[in-house]
């Protein structure tokens, strides 16, 4: 379900690059923002699915924190 107004509380005021300088192109920003709402959007999913299940919140949310920290970047230089 999604609010008006909502933000994702990860999204920083400004998209930097590897080296720090902003990211200006509007159509990269659009897709970050897109993207962002979309994985907001199915974790509000999953988390009240768990919950309405009678699954411990906070295991769940530590859950999804493992999830994203386990996230491999297949871009990384080696």
């Amino acid at each position: 379900m999604k609010r008006k107004g909502d933000k994702a509380a990860s999204e920083p005021p400004v998209w930097r690059q590897s080296d720090g300088s902003p990211i200006s192109c509007e159509e990269k920003l659009l897709v970050l923002r897109e993207n962002l709402d979309e994985i907001r959007e199915a974790c509000q999913e999953a988390l009240e699915d768990a919950v309405l299940m009678d699954v411990d919140e906070a295991q769940f949310r530590a859950a999804l924190g493992a999830l994203v920290a386990g996230l491999r970047n297949p871009y990384a230089k080696d």
